[in-house]
């Protein structure tokens, strides 16, 4: 898949964007069982599961585009419909697996992209569209992000080598989808502390975010790394949110900081207000997510029985549309092809031979040289 770029727009509200890597043998598998169980257990609505060419073929909402097609890489496309929250808002995703274009061996995984929208404003309590359709356990590795070898659900140590995090760092802020947090340790703490701080997150923003930890002896090296790479500071015992590439002017540096984060189980407010505050704010919309949001609106093909019947009532219109203007079309060139012949007649006087009028008989725009030219410029112009 081509290297993550930023388009000029953002990501729309009502819109939720998760991309990452499955690392597990059968990933279309755990897809298709996880749907099964969701749709039997009444949380879905309905789910789709399509061979990517013929979901590019088929497109049903919007005439065929090449935005609607998920690429050559493509290895399958599924598609499910919820209702989303108490008011049940009616939710639509895509998830399409992917193998990547630079792929050499298994253990690099399948990619995925997950594109899902709601009918509203996405609230962040709703479900989580990723486990929509992979299964929210721990022996399932799906949730790898593709930037860097880190995950979510879980806490990921910073390297200890400077290259290896300056290196991490950029890679974080300049081509992940998530939220990155990165989260020092004063001194290690024990079981209940290395929860992950995002397991207090409400559901929907709970797979948007990466933890990072920092162990208690690399404040120094962290502190000056994330300093030189991204102008942040790495507070003793705190937290910081990392900025994104290029930092924009809604980005605080003193809002996103967090000085002091006790790791002993409990939930740490202030740090869960700052990520829910930060993940509110505008997002560029990354071109590789932007090609997924709109296929998920114009190539959707799991439909409702009342879409159905719109979508049928809408072709039916179109197709009466086509029909009266190849009726218009064919008698327009009826009566042009006629003109042409009873102007050709009379220039050759019906035998085939051209007559040419005494001079000054007939003006030149009444000749029937000039019939037969006025005839096919009907051919040539559309408006007549």
């Amino acid at each position: 898949m081509a290297k993550n770029s930023t388009s000029s727009t953002t990501v729309p509200d009502t819109a939720w964007l998760g991309r990452g890597r499955h690392f597990g043998p059968e990933p279309e598998q755990d897809v298709r069982r996880n749907l099964i169980a969701l749709k039997a257990a009444g949380v879905l609505d309905d789910f789709l599961e399509l061979d990517p060419v013929e979901a590019a073929r088929s497109t049903v909402l919007h005439p065929r585009d090449e935005s609607a097609d998920p690429g050559p890489s493509a290895r399958r496309l599924f598609e499910a419909r919820w209702q989303a929250g108490d008011d049940d808002v009616p939710v639509r995703a895509q998830l399409t697996t992917y193998d990547p274009e630079t792929r050499r061996k298994e253990s690099e995984g399948v990619t995925w992209v997950l594109a899902a929208e709601a009918e509203r404003a996405w609230d962040p309590h709703w479900a989580s569209p990723a486990t929509m359709f992979w299964p929210d356990s721990e022996r399932v590795a799906w949730d790898h992000d593709t930037a860097a070898d880190v995950r979510l659900r879980t806490t990921n140590h910073l390297p200890k080598d400077d290259d290896e995090l300056r290196r991490l760092l950029r890679d974080c802020t300049r081509q992940s989808w998530y939220v990155h947090v990165v989260v020092h340790e004063a001194m290690t703490p024990d079981a209940a502390g290395q929860q992950p701080v995002s397991t207090f997150l409400p559901p929907s923003l709970r797979h948007r975010v990466i933890e990072h930890r920092g162990t208690p002896e690399q404040a120094q090296i962290a502190d000056f790394a994330m300093k030189r790479e991204l102008s942040v500071r790495m507070p003793r015992g705190g937290a910081v949110i990392l900025p994104p590439y290029p930092q924009r002017p809604d980005y605080d540096v003193d809002r996103f900081t967090v000085r002091s984060v006790f790791l002993d189980g409990s939930e740490p407010t202030e740090l869960l207000d700052r990520i829910q505050e930060f993940a509110a704010l505008p997002r560029p919309l990354p071109a590789e997510a932007e090609r997924a949001l709109t296929r998920l609106r114009q190539g959707w093909h799991l439909l409702t029985p009342d879409e159905e019947l719109v979508h049928a009532q809408g072709m039916v219109t179109k197709y009466a549309e086509a029909l009266e203007a190849m009726t218009k079309s064919c008698d327009l060139y009826r009566e042009a092809a006629e003109a042409a012949q009873a102007a050709l007649a009379e220039a050759t006087g019906g035998d085939g031979v051209p007559r040419a009028p005494a001079p000054g008989h007939v003006k030149a725009e009444g000749s029937p040289l000039s019939a037969l030219t006025k005839a096919f410029g009907r051919f040539r112009d559309p408006n007549k």
